[in-house]
């Protein structure tokens, strides 16, 4: 059974504030929870019912510092989810070193305010999809650790490393003459025909904003997705999600 004071502070960790002061973040979901395991995330509680055991137990495998089995309608008062899954896990938010030679020698996204959960989570899960190992947002992007952006990531969040920093520093630090800075603008070059490679920033901006104007002073090569046919009226602009699957699939097409 879970104690009162384990509901109070499982349920704290919906709000920033207080993932920050303990270090911790939910998860939710049998893949989402294993995949985390799987990488080594550490576990600082596992909840999970007597049917989910049942069903199957691989747990002895893994380091879990509290195995927690409860009653359905416990897992209700701390789930986020409107159908709560049958397992929930705690984890540790994990530390990583930034290795600038890989950064050197590959390609990277740097996320620009993006606010959306959904928008962020799915870009993550692209990442993964097409082997980018380094993901870095500016301050202001949504948390990384807000449960909607978790779920949506689809378990990607185990294998990517995601760091939050000022970018234009980060920019700055890595810009040379062979290192590209990417960015997508209406006057850019057709994506489709441009000189892509295989290592550089790539930079997805803010939903309503799009790249911020300090950010714009930095890019070195300006890319368009266009729309087809190109005389036919269409809409604004793609969804920052979208844009960025495109972007990755032609870079990773070459």
């Amino acid at each position: 059974m879970l104690s009162n004071k384990q509901i109070k502070l499982i349920s704290s960790l919906q709000k920033k504030k207080y993932r920050d002061q303990h270090q911790l973040f939910i998860a939710e979901g049998d893949k989402l929870v294993m995949d985390l395991l799987h990488a080594k995330t550490e576990a600082a509680y596992l909840i999970y019912t007597k049917d989910w055991r049942n069903l199957s137990n691989p747990l002895k495998k893994y380091k879990i510092e509290k195995r927690i089995e409860v009653e359905s309608n416990q897992l209700k008062k701390i789930s986020n989810l409107k159908n709560p899954s049958p397992i929930l896990g705690v984890f540790h938010i994990p530390k990583f070193k930034i290795q600038d030679d890989i950064i050197q020698n590959s390609l990277s996204l740097l996320i620009d305010d993006i606010q959306d959960p959904g928008n962020l989570g799915t870009i993550i899960r692209i990442a993964d999809w097409f082997g980018i190992q380094n993901v870095f947002c500016s301050p202001n992007t949504v948390d990384l650790f807000n449960p909607k952006v978790i779920q949506a990531t689809m378990g990607a969040i185990s294998r990517i490393k995601i760091s939050y920093t000022p970018l234009g520093d980060l920019i700055k630090k890595h810009q040379k003459e062979n290192f590209p800075i990417y960015g997508t603008f209406l006057e850019g070059e057709i994506i489709y025909k441009s000189d892509l490679r295989n290592k550089g920033f790539i930079i997805m901006g803010n939903e309503g904003k799009g790249i911020s104007p300090e950010l714009q002073q930095l890019v070195s090569k300006k890319l368009f997705i266009p729309n087809y046919p190109a005389n036919q009226a269409t809409s604004e602009s793609l969804n920052v999600s979208v844009a960025c699957s495109i972007i990755c699939s032609e870079f990773r097409r070459r």
